[in-house]
């Protein structure tokens, strides 16, 4: 048997290829949209891609079995649980084989089993495998979105992703019973989860890649946790906001992506450009220089987004999918073509192009415009700025950040929640901050891009307020 993780930073996700070296056939399962990758392992080791799956419909990535398929001619194996609500709409289109709890999928002598597990979502499968030649019975479980390392998957996402009203404690209890089958799986048995730690999916994902049943019944609190009530407490709090394209997520993937049939890529656009790209409200700008530069002089209308791994994340919560791109980055940049292929990871498939930062300006200048700038300011300022009501602090961190500790008299309006909460904020000039200063620099920036000329970052954010020995409110008052 062969067996292959391959993982993406910038999603925190998995994908694994599974192959049986005796008659070279190899099933994928949550691959990710450009197949190239998974094409290499399967031709470096002499298999062919025959099997695709996934254990369920996704809401962090868009999902790439319907593009390997084309790819590969691979077939398709896809949940049929769930319900009517969480059917795959182009299940018989593609001809996909429907897979219920007890089916069985075999791939060479390689055989894996199916378990429905829901609780994250009601489609929810795992798949426990088996390596028949050896006659040793299950050596793993592919566990998704049920099971990770050190934590299980999060039932509240169907109402605070999706809007599905009243939802996350009958998730949570579906859930929990759930979780019995797998406390009663043998305990050798290898857990390969779908995340790691950096995931929206869960709230304490650990960064080990793989564990075993044994272990994480030990020490992972949901697998150990016995009383329900108490479960379901646990695991619906502190949960992290769920990234605000995670609801389009789950609509295109149940739908069906439509299949590119090609790599992402952004064309290097000419500077004159830079004016049209920026005069539709429908297209952004996304400046991936570091927040200093972007600040000391940036195109009118763009967005400071560095790009970093949680760039997809900041870009999903705050541009909507169907809205068109254009980039700017120093020169030719790896970080174009990362950010391209992180973009359309979660769907944005309406990339103008890049252009050079210099170049763009300079172009800016020429068409007569005003190169642009934010304001900054330090935390021993703002007490004196925001006296007697003549400034707003504004707080873009999460719920569970905000409730550990917050600035007194703050408005805590998250990062995603900015556009559609503007005209909540009020016209006092905003001064905005977040952990330590980089999903400020975003938000300020956006809020300037929203008409809010007068948004100042604060530097170093909370951080820097709690370094100075100011005041707070909250837990660690």
């Amino acid at each position: 048997m062969f067996f292959r993780e391959l993982y993406d930073h910038a999603l925190a996700q998995a994908s694994y290829v599974i192959g049986c070296q005796a008659t070279g056939e190899a099933i994928v399962i949550d691959p990710l949209r450009d197949p190239a990758p998974y094409r290499d392992v399967a031709r470096a080791e002499g298999l062919r891609i025959t099997h695709i799956t996934e254990t369920h419909i996704h809401a962090d990535f868009v999902s790439g079995a319907r593009e390997l398929r084309a790819a590969t001619g691979g077939r398709l194996y896809l949940s049929a649980e769930g319900g009517p609500e969480w059917q795959y709409a182009f299940a018989a289109q593609d001809d996909a084989v429907l897979l219920h709890d007890g089916d069985t999928i075999m791939v060479g002598n390689i055989q894996l089993d199916v378990l429905h597990t829901p609780g994250h979502t009601p489609e929810h499968l795992a798949f426990v495998v088996t390596d028949r030649p050896r006659g040793a019975g299950p050596m793993g479980i592919l566990t998704g979105d049920f099971v990770f390392v050190g934590d299980v998957g999060r039932p509240d996402l169907l109402e605070r992703a999706a809007g599905i009203a009243d939802t996350m404690e009958a998730g949570a209890r579906t859930l929990f019973r759930s979780l019995q089958r797998f406390r009663a799986l043998p305990d050798h048995l290898q857990v390969w989860p779908g995340h790691g730690a950096g995931s929206a999916c869960g709230k304490a994902l650990g960064a080990v890649p793989s564990s075993t049943v044994g272990y994480e019944k030990l020490s992972n609190w949901g697998v150990a946790e016995a009383d329900e009530a108490a479960f379901v407490a646990a695991v619906l709090d502190g949960q992290p906001e769920p990234p605000r394209y995670f609801a389009v997520m789950k609509r295109i993937n149940r739908e069906g992506p439509p299949v590119l049939g090609r790599s992402p890529a952004a064309p290097r656009l000419a500077s004159n450009d830079v004016v049209v790209a920026t005069s539709s409200r429908s297209r952004w700008m996304l400046d991936l220089r570091p927040a200093s530069e972007y600040a000391d002089g940036a195109i009118d209308g763009s967005v400071s987004l560095p790009y970093s791994k949680s760039f997809s994340t900041w870009a999903g919560s705050i541009i909507p999918v169907t809205d068109e791109i254009v980039l700017m980055s120093d020169g030719e940049s790896d970080a174009v073509s990362w950010a391209v292929r992180d973009l359309s990871r979660i769907g944005f498939d309406r990339i103008v192009g890049w252009v050079d930062a210099r170049e763009a300006l300079a172009a800016a200048r020429d068409a007569g415009q005003a190169v642009h700038r934010i304001p900054q300011t330090s935390v021993t300022d703002v007490p004196s700025q925001r006296a007697d009501g003549a400034a707003t602090v504004i707080d873009v961190r999460g719920r569970t950040e905000w409730d550990a500790g917050h600035i007194d008299g703050a408005l805590h309006v998250p990062l995603g929640d900015l556009r559609q909460r503007l005209d909540e904020l009020p016209a006092t000039p905003l001064l905005v901050h977040c952990q330590s200063g980089v999903r400020s620099a975003v938000a300020t920036s956006l809020l300037h891009r929203l008409g809010r000329q007068d948004a100042v970052n604060i530097r170093g954010g909370f951080a820097a307020w709690i370094a100075a020995g100011l005041p707070t409110a909250g837990r660690n008052e």
